[in-house]
């Protein structure tokens, strides 16, 4: 979606790695990214840092993960409730994240090298400046799409509307529930004048949280329009008819060729992206500071860890036993195969998702439907081989074999083969992985997942011949109370 480096950097860099073994220049450092605009409102906002030499040279690799020093203070206030933290990536650049518990009239950061300011620091946002919970939404779509620096367009999102050309919400109310809400659990949402409302099917809703929690933070952010909407909570696509006559449009966390679902990106991503620097540990900031040893350091043992969620899965570990020099796979849970667990296990010790980075080469390979790893797998500075599958989270279709990643066959026929070229053309494997990190760096943070759901929803709205409506037997959703630091928002009131 948007280069990483600014352009003034990429003229500046050296082929060679530049600025090693010296200091961070002050001036000739670079600061920039969507936590500087006090318009963008995420749960956890971010800026990068780019050391670059007094040569002008950009560093490649970590000048130490205490070079820069970041300071945010509310000026006007006595406290300032922001956690801060500068990661590390160990290529040259830190990735700045901070976290607002309240709302300020503006906000000072400032970074430092040494004593010195860094680029244009102080950097002052002029607020209002809202933190997560606060109810404030802008009324404007469009200024919303331009301060977030949305794309126009999301490829995706065309080929999964192209098979709706209209969308009657007066009949896809009476008939996908008729059709799916016995055996399926389903989530009808309506959002009506920026309030959420919800009527459930089948037993196992629980993972309503995670779509509830994105659909309030949208409303808290921006107008959202008024649209009526399917979702689907199990793993598995729903709308498998060949014919394009009566297709229902189901929102699903995964797509496959064999489907018509409409993919948004997967409730693990969503999770991750609304609660960085809360209750969860791995998200996609998170792992850019836990990418394991450099390229040469790393173990060139591939590495996969996994429960048995699929036969493939089963092959890989028996893979593993027959070649253990080449492959270290294992199960850290029985499930599905529990019968088998004496041929495939003893099941194996959970380590921590940023160990796997020690090793050089990642194995992706699908559970019950694409494994949902592969954007923490590709933000990592290891190379990830991907089975061939039919089925994909929502950014699967821009990634290129060969470019982002190394393809194997579905049937696990040809991935020792794929290993040892990987091993044999070790340049060629790291440039992939370096592009692979690159793809998930410029297209699956926080900003990009919010761009991706209102895109969306904004596009699938504009297809309703009748107006949403709030039916029978839907509850309103409410938005979280437990706000320690309630906001008061500046905006007229949305209608």
């Amino acid at each position: 979606m948007r280069a990483l480096w600014p352009l003034c950097l990429a003229l500046g860099a050296a082929a060679a790695a530049g600025g090693e073994g010296g200091r961070p220049s002050a001036e000739r450092s670079a600061v920039w990214g969507p936590g500087l605009r006090a318009a963008v409102a995420l749960p956890a906002r971010y800026f990068y840092v780019q050391a670059v030499d007094a040569q002008g040279l950009r560093f490649t690799s970590s000048p130490g993960e205490n070079a820069f020093q970041v300071k945010i203070t509310a000026p006007e206030e006595q406290f300032t409730r922001v956690g801060v933290q500068v990661l590390d990536r160990k290529d040259g650049s830190f990735l700045v994240r901070y976290r607002m518990y309240a709302s300020y009239k503006s906000l000072r950061i400032e970074v430092k090298t040494g004593d010195k300011h860094v680029a244009k620091s102080p950097y002052i946002l002029k607020g209002p400046i809202y933190h997560e919970n606060c109810d404030c939404p802008q009324e404007e779509s469009s200024a919303w799409l331009e301060e977030m620096n949305c794309p126009q367009t999301i490829p995706q999102i065309q080929r999964d509307l192209a098979n709706f050309p209209s969308v009657d919400p007066d009949k896809i109310s009476k008939e996908i529930p008729q059709r799916f809400g016995q055996r399926q659990s389903l989530c009808h949402y309506t959002i009506k004048d920026n309030e959420v409302y919800i009527k459930t099917y089948g037993e196992h809703v629980g993972f309503r949280i995670f779509m509830d929690a994105i659909l309030l933070s949208l409303t808290r952010k921006v107008k959202m329009p008024d649209v009526e909407f399917f979702v689907n909570l199990g793993d598995w696509p729903l709308e498998k008819r060949k014919t394009p006559q009566n297709l229902h449009p189901i929102f699903s966390w995964c797509g496959s060729s064999e489907s018509k679902d409409i993919v948004m990106p997967t409730y693990d991503l969503t999770d991750s992206v609304l609660e960085t620097m809360g209750r969860v540990s791995l998200d996609m900031m998170s792992v850019q500071a836990n990418t394991g040893p450099s390229w040469e350091d790393k173990n060139t043992t591939a590495f996969w860890r996994g429960r048995d969620s699929r036969k493939e899965r089963l092959e890989l570990v028996k893979l593993s036993r027959k070649y253990p020099e080449i492959i270290d796979a294992a199960f850290t849970n029985f499930f599905f195969f529990k019968h088998d667990e004496n041929l495939y296990g003893p099941i194996v010790k959970h380590i921590s998702f940023f160990d796997f980075f020690k090793y050089k080469y990642q194995i992706n390979i699908d559970g019950t439907v694409a494994a949902y790893r592969l954007p923490y797998l590709l933000a990592g500075n290891s190379v990830v081989l991907k089975q061939d599958s039919t089925y994909y989270e929502h950014f699967y279709n821009e990634l290129q074999p060969w470019k982002h990643y190394i393809p194997f066959k579905s049937d696990l026929s040809d991935l020792l083969e794929k290993l040892q070229w990987a091993k044999d053309h070790d340049e060629e494997a790291k440039n992939i992985a370096k592009s692979g990190q690159e793809f998930a760096r410029n297209n699956l943070m926080g900003d990009h997942i919010f761009c991706y759901y209102f895109k969306l929803f904004q596009e699938y709205a504009s297809l309703q011949v009748s107006e949403p409506k709030i039916r029978d037997g839907m509850e309103k959703v409410q938005q979280p109370d437990d706000d320690l630091f309630p906001c008061t928002c500046h905006r007229k009131k949305v209608q």
